[in-house]
C-alpha cells in the first residue's frame, strides 16, 4: 500500500494529514495502480541533488544559506494530497514539456509572507494575521512569481541529462479546492523538501509530479542513479588494497616441452626414458599470463626459480604448455 504524504512525524507544512483525515479508509487490494516508491529511487536521487541547488535558490530571500533536506518521495491519489492542503495555500502550475501532465509547486502562505519580510530587511518572524489570510498582497505575489520560476528552472536543470524540459507557467492557485493537475483519484508522486534556517523559519514545498509522467521516464531515471560516480570512500579503498593483498594465485613454470608421436605415446612402457632439452631460461606464469623469466636453480636443498626479467604480460595459453610445478 502508498505511503501517504505526511502521514508520519508533526511539523507543520504544506501536505500534512490532520483531524478526520487520520481515520482509516476502506482499501481494496489491486483496486489502485500505484507502485512501491522502489520502482523510483532514481527521483531521490534527483532530489538530493535539487535539495542542494534549491539552497541556492532560496538563499537570495532569506538572505543566508538555508538548510534544505530532500524527503523520500511519496505515492499518493491526488486527492489525497490535495484534501490534507489548508484551504488558503501557494499552487502555481507548470507545464514540462514533453512530460505529461507538468508539475505543481505548493508553498505555505505563512512562509511567503516571512520570505517576504525577511527579503525587504525584516526579521523574518511571522504576522499574528498570517493564520487569517485568504488572498496575497502584490509583494507576495511578486516574490512568489520569482521563487517558484526559479525552483522551477532548478527542476529543468536537474533533470537535463535525463530529459531536456521546456517549462511554462500555466496557473496559479490560492484555493486548494481548485488544484488541477489530474484527477483526483489519480495517483500523484511528491517529492517535498524540508527547509529551515534563516529568518523565515522552517517549512516543506512540495513539487507534484503525475505518477505516469514519472513511469515515462523510469528507464532514464534507472540509468542516471546507476552511472552516477558516488563520492570516493578513502577508507573503502585502503581496505580493498588491504584485502587484495592477501589474494592467491596459482604460479607455475613449463620446464621442457618434449614432443611425442601418437605411435610414441601409445608403445610407452614402465622404465622408458623420454630426452628432453632444458631451455636455459624458463617462464613464470600467473594464471595464463606469463609474468616473468628466469632460470631453475637450488636453494636450500629445494628447487627455486630465480627471476632474472619481469614484464613480459603474454598469455601463455594456446601453446600446448606442460605444467611443471
Amino acid at each position: 500500500m502508498a505511503k501517504e504524504p505526511g502521514s508520519n512525524g508533526d511539523n507543520p507544512g504544506v501536505g500534512r494529514v490532520s483531524g478526520p483525515s487520520r481515520e482509516a479508509q476502506p482499501f481494496a487490494l489491486g483496486s489502485e495502480a500505484l507502485r512501491p516508491g522502489a520502482r523510483l529511487a532514481g527521483l531521490d536521487r534527483v532530489g538530493e541533488r535539487l535539495a542542494r541547488r534549491l539552497r541556492d535558490v532560496l538563499e537570495p530571500f532569506v538572505r543566508v544559506k538555508p538548510k534544505v533536506e530532500a524527503e523520500a518521495a511519496l505515492t499518493s491519489r491526488f486527492e489525497t494530497w490535495r484534501d490534507a492542503l489548508p484551504e488558503f495555500t501557494s499552487l502555481s502550475l507548470y507545464r514540462l514539456r514533453p512530460m505529461k501532465g507538468g508539475m505543481l509547486i505548493a508553498i505555505a502562505p505563512d512562509y511567503v509572507s516571512r520570505l517576504v519580510d525577511a527579503f525587504y530587511g525584516g526579521t523574518g518572524a511571522a504576522s499574528p494575521n498570517a493564520s487569517r489570510k485568504r488572498e496575497f498582497t502584490a509583494a507576495e505575489e511578486r516574490l512568489l512569481s520569482r521563487l517558484t520560476d526559479a525552483i522551477t528552472g532548478a527542476v529543468v536543470e536537474m533533470w537535463q541529462e535525463i530529459v531536456p524540459l521546456e517549462p511554462s507557467l500555466a496557473s496559479r492557485e490560492t484555493n486548494s479546492g481548485y488544484a488541477s493537475l489530474v484527477r483526483g483519484d489519480e495517483a500523484v508522486v511528491i517529492q517535498r523538501f524540508s527547509i529551515s534556517g534563516g529568518g523565515p523559519g522552517a517549512t516543506t514545498i512540495d513539487l507534484v509530479f503525475p505518477l505516469t509522467a514519472m513511469r515515462a521516464h523510469e528507464a532514464q531515471l534507472a540509468a542516471k542513479i546507476h552511472a552516477e560516480a558516488g563520492p570516493i570512500d578513502n577508507e573503502f579503498r585502503y581496505r580493498m588494497a588491504r584485502a587484495l593483498e592477501n589474494v592467491s594465485f596459482p604460479v607455475r613454470s613449463v620446464v621442457a616441452r618434449p614432443t611425442l608421436s601418437v605411435q610414441e605415446l601409445m608403445a610407452l612402457k614402465v622404465g622408458d626414458v623420454i630426452p628432453i632439452t632444458l631451455s636455459p631460461r624458463v617462464p613464470l606464469i600467473v594464471g595464463n599470463r606469463r609474468l616473468a623469466e628466469g632460470t631453475i636453480g637450488e636453494q636450500e636443498g629445494r628447487a627455486a626459480f630465480q627471476i632474472e626479467t619481469i614484464g613480459s604480460a603474454d598469455r601463455a595459453g594456446g601453446k600446448g604448455l606442460e605444467r611443471h610445478e
